[in-house]
């Protein structure tokens, strides 16, 4: 954590920019810890909704487009394949996510549990890459078809043509600022924001569908389109399961809700760690968005292939990445269609807002956990500008194009359905219920060969994706090299006994500690030789009692933990025990924790290593051993600076 005088010499931008960094909530637990009870920013599950329907239901602005792209006449078929596989597939593995995740850690939180130690570490990132990718792209992407609607809209200037990019930019940097300022009041304005888009597109609908009842024609000649272009009944629906994935976009709003659970409100006294009500009202929120987006998505995918000829979709065409809003011009006058415009501008712009907040709740949650991440990266402002940079330069990069940026963002979507249908799968085999490994599993089959599929069409996602990949891992290694001598200890307690042996040998004037490397089986002999040898070598008197200290490494991959401290007494000899993810951090923090219990300033007695030293020194990086004694040292230099608070250091060979 960061020492006071290291507070003092911040500068007053700096104490703004890192505001909340001394924070009890952003120590190293895995992400900000949740309050129990009532918090005045948890709402109902509705509410809530809205904020992830900022994400959800804004892909309406462009997925009828996509889809007449995609599938052209087939967009009704290949629209209600996306339905099935929403319904029958992501909603019950998201519904089961929320059950096992309850605090918004998703899909990448029970894998975070499912595997352990480096190879769990390693996939985590991967996964976060992957999450980078959609929640990044979903703001780049809604951005530009935002700008795309504005630059469209009949009322504006002529002077804006052609600067898509650079709205697009506005647009971003605008997000940023609000996220620089604060994001309290988020969820209310995604209620009024999300009630007025729906309303809106439920004319445009219902419009929609007017026209083409009172125009029959429309729907025959789309008729003839289908049979002329794919002849029998078999190849449209292969044509549509085929065209599929380039359609994933539409199931974009899943990960983002079970990411914003925390935002519902548990009821009255109920444990954090069973949260039942919340549970139930995120299971409410998954259903509701998912039955009132398929709705919408089979009935838009068929009244924009119908009534908007298709050269109308192409890139530069009027109704492409904008086909509702075409419609609502066209069939509503310019005043209803600018009004819309405004509504799908607005919920395009906040739709980032809803994925820069799951980017801010799952770095910190992770990253950090695993010394992965500098220490500004528990805070919110600096991650804010880290995720602006990144997204001006993918804006630039794909021209603000909303198709160009459709592979990278399905890549991204289908990754992480698919991590959750993995997950929960395992989930369900680990528990034996054989039914739902066999249905889970069937869908995690589909979710596979679905993004391989879109790997392939659209390399462009992986691509990008492999980016952020690479980007992660080599920031989380170096951070990780940089961060090795901290304390790491996120606290240290002892159990009674250990707390009796530390007071009762205080009370002698002075504390000297052992350390002892456990062996399979604890014999007596053991300590007595290493006794005997360490009061020869460091010339303790031997009327001085000594305590072993014993760490056993549990995981050597987590970087920061609690550290329970236990006392075993064998024969005449006490033994502090404790698990832990790194040897010499560990002893260096039971030390200041010795040291600020009883007000005496502790000895520790070490041997040296053997062994190359570099060789020691990436054990210690990546097993939590290697060269104990020299580390503990550094260890302890850094945390106290001042050397007459600093425990004694002594090592032998």
């Amino acid at each position: 954590m960061t020492t006071t005088a290291e507070r003092r010499q911040r500068s007053g931008f700096t104490e703004w920019l890192l505001e909340g960094a001394d924070d009890d909530r952003y120590s190293p637990h895995p992400g900000p810890m949740v309050k129990t009870g009532h918090s005045p920013h948890q709402r109902s599950w509705w509410q809530v909704m809205c904020l992830t329907g900022v994400d959800y239901f804004s892909t309406l602005g462009y997925q009828p487009g996509i889809a007449a792209l995609a599938a052209g006449v087939l967009s009704p078929l290949a629209t209600l394949v996306l339905v099935a596989l929403t319904l029958l597939g992501a909603l019950p593995v998201y519904r089961r996510v929320a059950g096992e995740s309850p605090h918004g850690g998703g899909s990448l939180a029970m894998f975070a549990d499912i595997l352990g130690r480096w190879t769990g570490k390693l996939f985590i990132l991967v996964l976060l890459g992957f999450a980078a990718t959609d929640f990044v792209i979903t703001m780049t992407l809604s951005a530009a078809d935002g700008a795309a609607h504005i630059v469209e809209n009949p009322f504006v200037p002529a002077a804006l043509h052609g600067h898509t990019v650079l709205i697009t930019l506005v647009l971003l940097a605008l997000l940023a600022a609000i996220f620089l300022k604060g994001f309290a009041e988020a969820i209310g304005v995604a209620v009024v924001l999300v009630g007025a888009y729906l309303a809106l597109n439920t004319v445009v609908a219902v419009v929609g569908v007017w026209q083409v009842c009172t125009a029959s024609h429309l729907v025959v000649d789309w008729g003839h389109a289908m049979t002329t272009q794919h002849g029998s009944v078999f190849a449209m629906i292969g044509v549509s399961l085929l065209v599929f994935p380039k359609l994933a976009l539409g199931l974009s709003g899943f990960e983002t809700g079970v990411a914003v659970m925390p935002q519902i409100r548990s009821a009255p006294g109920e444990s954090e760690a069973d949260p039942v009500t919340r549970i139930a009202g995120t299971r409410r929120l998954l259903t509701t968005a998912a039955v009132i987006m398929s709705v919408f998505l089979l009935i838009t995918s068929f009244i924009t292939v119908v009534l908007i000829p298709e050269q109308e979709f192409d890139t530069g065409g009027q109704a492409n990445g904008r086909a509702l809003a075409y419609l609502a011009h066209r069939y509503l006058g310019d005043g209803f269609g600018t009004v819309y415009d405004v509504s799908t501008i607005a919920i395009l712009w906040f739709a980032g807002a809803s994925a820069m907040a799951g980017l801010l709740n799952l770095v910190p949650r992770y990253l950090p956990r695993y010394g992965m991440a500098p220490e500004w990266a528990r805070t919110t402002r600096p991650l804010v500008l880290v995720f602006a940079v990144i997204a001006f330069g993918i804006t630039w990069y794909f021209r603000a194009d909303v198709d160009a940026q459709g592979g990278a963002y399905a890549t991204g979507v289908l990754v992480l359905i698919t991590s959750a249908a993995v997950a929960v799968t395992l989930s369900a085999a680990r528990k034996r219920q054989r039914l739902r490994v066999a249905g889970f599993g069937l869908v995690s089959a589909v979710f596979v060969y679905t993004t391989i599929l879109n790997i392939f069409e659209r390399p462009e996602g992986v691509q990008l994706a492999s980016l952020f990949i690479l980007a992660i891992i080599a920031v989380s290694l170096v951070s990780r090299v940089r961060r090795a001598f901290e304390l790491r200890a996120i606290e240290v307690t002892f159990d009674d006994k250990a707390a009796y042996a530390i007071d009762k040998i205080a009370a002698h004037g002075a504390i000297r500690i052992v350390t002892h490397d456990l062996e399979e089986q604890r014999r007596p002999e053991q300590y007595r030789e290493k006794e005997a040898a360490q009061r020869l070598e460091s010339h303790i008197p031997a009327k001085e009692p000594i305590l072993f200290l014993e760490v056993v490494v549990k995981d050597a991959s987590e970087f920061s933990t609690d550290l329970h401290v236990t006392a075993v007494e064998l024969d005449c000899y006490k033994i502090l025990s404790v698990e832990a993810a790194a040897i010499p951090n560990s002893i260096a923090a039971i030390l200041l924790a010795i040291r600020d219990r009883t007000g005496l300033i502790p000895h520790v007695y070490f041997e040296w290593t053997e062994g190359n030293p570099l060789a020691n020194l990436l054990k210690f990086l990546f097993v939590g051993e290697g060269e104990v004694a020299p580390v503990t040292r550094e260890i302890l230099r850094r945390a106290v600076p001042d050397i007459t608070e600093r425990p004694h250091v002594h090592v032998d060979s």
